[in-house]
């Protein structure tokens, strides 16, 4: 499910009343995490967290007008989204953040490629999420994405 909002804002008044509080403080505990460089915009119908053209010139490698995508905040239907690239791309921060999911809260981790999902009754562990949001600096991900995606592509 996406959104037509053009503004953080804008989705923020579009959240279902019953998924607000859960997405503000995952929110919240983003913004309050991300290392300098990133800047929260509306991407591909959600809140993205992206590096942008100032600090790499190049751009999406799927579309070079777009900034580059790292991490993506989402209300779906019957859950909320948190797309975090860093850890589809870096097996070592999955395991971390896996190992660490364990430890932090009782919730089964509901775990996609990079999507982590929390239903409406999910026990977030929002520090964890804090420490994940810190663990990788825009240079790191333009280095980690030019190695594994946008140069590979090109052999």
């Amino acid at each position: 499910m996406t959104s037509d909002a053009k503004t953080v804002k804008e989705y923020l008044k579009q959240i279902p009343e019953e998924q607000k509080e859960m997405f503000n403080q995952l929110r919240d505990c983003i913004v309050t995490n991300l290392p300098e460089g990133f800047e929260e915009v509306m991407s591909y119908g959600m809140i993205g967290y992206v590096v942008p053209h100032s600090l790499y010139k190049d751009g999406y490698h799927c579309n070079p007008k777009l900034p580059l995508p790292f991490m993506a905040l989402a209300a779906q239907k019957n859950f909320i989204a948190l797309y975090h690239m860093g850890i589809y791309a870096k097996p070592a921060l999955y395991d971390w953040f896996t190992k660490s999911y364990l430890l932090a809260t009782p919730t089964k981790l509901d775990i996609g490629k990079s999507c982590l999902r929390f239903k409406k009754n999910a026990n977030v562990p929002y520090a964890l999420i804090g420490e994940l949001v810190k663990k990788m600096t825009p240079e790191e991900w333009i280095q980690l994405y030019e190695t594994q995606y946008k140069n590979a592509r090109k052999k």
